[in-house]
């Protein structure tokens, strides 16, 4: 399984590979059956797994960045500083 194929993220960058994935498609359910599609699935996973891989480098560089300032702010807490801490809020 894979996610839907026809988002605009999907769409901008794999656009080549789906449509040979949906040209494959329609020459019928025998054509995809034994197998002669294998090729054309894979290389959409290929993009799709791509695609994921980057969407999951960027949620960790925000998450290490969000995490970062969580600790900025819990160590001015400690030292007492709060009234600097609620004009960041």
């Amino acid at each position: 399984m894979h996610p839907h194929l026809h988002t605009e993220e999907v769409q901008k960058n794999c656009a080549d590979v789906v449509a040979a994935l949906d040209e494959c498609h329609a020459r019928g359910f025998l054509w995809k059956v034994t197998g002669n599609c294998t090729d054309a699935k894979y290389r959409v996973n290929m993009c799709l797994r791509g695609l994921r891989l980057e969407k999951t480098r960027q949620n960790r560089e925000a998450a290490k960045e969000k995490r970062t300032h969580i600790k900025k702010v819990w160590a001015e807490l400690d030292e007492g500083n709060f009234a600097r801490i609620k004009t960041q809020l």
